[in-house]
């Protein structure tokens, strides 16, 4: 069953922008709806934009109706009354001090005495202003309520801060980051949101694999054979092409959610389903990673870049004519690696990554290939040579679980052939999937870091990939060209036929 949230004051900074008109606000309005939000609750945006509390609501109710399909105005309306805003300059102490005042007004309305909750929308170079004024304004510090003239003893505010990733763009950018939010919060109040650890099948690789015995005995170099991971789109880099265009695939995507999603698949099991016994596990296995050597990078590593091409038979456009792009950048828009852990479990498998921008599907998957049968009895009958059985976590557009075997079919003594198992999330369970912020903010309110990154894990992971950042900008690399519409293309594929083996087809269950 469902933990509800405790009552709760949400501080959205950047609340006019684009990801709380996409996602935060009709994600906090579903858990409303679900009856999951405390009646003492309330959301105070902040911004630079200047809105009055019912343009604000205003602003609100239209993204909530652009991003769930129905919609109940009653709860619309009881819903946005909950809603309040305030304009300023993040620069400005002035600007903290009214927040600080307005707070504590809508705390007395809304009798809301104990949990603050600071989401930081905004872009990344904002973090350190805003959080060193939350610190010097008092806001970050936990605040004593009660007195002991009252009868109730004193106790403390619990304040919490969601960032946004990245999480820096590089080991020295990130431990800067850090020391910036660790002079106000410390470690238990900081959720470093990462929306891929959200997903529903992201979150059922534990259960899959630690809640059945069939599986976890199979978990291990003796029967898989390799393991992919995929991140595919269709789209390009849309009305992000600056922040893309000084960023780029390595550090937006495969950074944070494939590693992440490499260490839920990879990790050894938890003492027990608590927040740090699990990340414990996570970061031990982003320590396990072989790190790469400068003279294999070529062999480690293949960057891509999308030219003109076509997407369901839409001409569109190369990356660098996208809005925003430097016409020579040397941004990748696609990376595929091959990783090795240096552990007892995974001695020798190898872990093929990939991830890119205008491919020819969408899609995210993580495909586990079984060691074929050591001895094949049908060889008379010519079947010398059978499939492996591959399982396949399908992660997006449609969520779900597969797994192909062999057996026989009707006919002839010997007829064999391939059969897959599917299972659907949203055709079993008849519901459209929520949406992975729905169960990270919840998360959050109710005080649970379990799908939170953690800094130790954060600073391997750029510990880990800021040599192949640094190697590329010295030695101006180029990455690679195809066009837009590709399944892949010929350096990428050499990556793993060179191993003989193949990339999954795109293109989901």
């Amino acid at each position: 069953m469902e933990v509800a949230a405790p009552p709760n004051a949400i501080v959205v900074f950047g609340a006019s922008g684009d990801l709380s008109r996409r996602k935060l606000l009709a994600s906090i309005f579903q858990i409303f709806a679900q009856d999951l939000l405390d009646e003492r609750f309330y959301l105070l945006g902040c911004g630079r934009k200047k809105l009055s509390d019912e343009d604000f609501r205003e602003v609100a109710q239209q993204a909530i109706r652009e991003n769930i399909s129905h919609v109940s105005a009653k709860d619309l309306n009881t819903f946005t009354e909950k809603l309040y805003y305030i304009d300023g300059d993040y620069s400005d102490a002035a600007f903290y001090k009214r927040i600080k005042v307005r707070l504590a007004e809508l705390d007395k309305k809304h009798k809301v005495p104990d949990n603050l909750l600071f989401y930081l929308a905004v872009p990344p170079f904002l973090y350190p202003t805003i959080v060193e004024h939350l610190g010097s304004s008092g806001l970050a510090c936990p605040e004593k309520l009660g007195t002991k003239k009252q009868t109730r003893p004193e106790r403390s505010r619990r304040v919490k801060l969601i960032v946004e990733k990245p999480f820096g763009r590089d080991l020295k950018s990130a431990a800067e980051l850090n020391d910036n939010i660790s002079r106000c919060f410390n470690e238990s109040q900081i959720y470093r949101i990462d929306h891929y650890l959200g997903k529903e099948t992201v979150q059922n690789i534990l259960m899959f694999r630690f809640a059945n015995a069939i599986f976890e005995p199979v978990w291990n170099r003796n029967y898989i054979d390799n393991v992919q991971i995929t991140i595919a789109e269709t789209l390009g880099v849309e009305h992000r092409g600056s922040f893309y265009d000084k960023t780029g695939a390595l550090r937006d995507i495969f950074q944070n959610h494939m590693l992440q999603m490499l260490a839920l698949v990879a990790m050894e099991s938890p003492a027990s389903f608590e927040a740090d016994h699990i990340r414990d596990e996570r970061v031990k296995l982003l320590r396990s990673i072989r790190p790469f050597k400068h003279s294999d990078l070529n062999n480690i590593f293949v960057r891509g870049q999308y030219c003109p091409g076509s997407i369901n038979g839409q001409k569109v456009i190369g990356y660098q004519a996208e809005p925003g792009v430097d016409p020579k950048s040397k941004t990748e828009t696609f990376v595929a690696a091959k990783l090795f852990i240096d552990n007892w479990r995974w001695k020798d498998v190898p872990f093929y990554l990939r991830t890119g921008k205008r491919l020819a599907h969408k899609d995210t998957e993580i495909t586990i290939t079984f060691k074929k049968v050591p001895h094949s009895m049908f060889a008379l009958a010519g079947l010398d040579e059978m499939p492996p059985n591959v399982l396949v976590l399908q992660i997006q557009p449609e969520e779900g679980i597969s797994l192909s075997f062999q057996a026989k079919r009707p006919g002839s003594k010997i007829c064999m052939s391939t059969l897959t198992m599917n299972f659907h999330y949203k055709s079993v369970f008849l519901v459209d999937m929520p949406e992975a912020y729905q169960r990270l903010l919840l998360d959050c309110m109710a005080g649970d870091q379990t799908l939170f990154a953690r800094y130790d894990g954060v600073e391997i992971a750029w510990k880990l990939l800021t040599p192949v950042l640094e190697a590329w900008e010295k030695e101006g690399s180029v990455p690679y060209i195809y066009p837009a519409g590709s399944e892949s293309f010929a350096e990428a594929d050499k990556l793993i036929e060179s191993d003989g083996r193949k990339w999954r087809r795109l293109g989901g269950l």
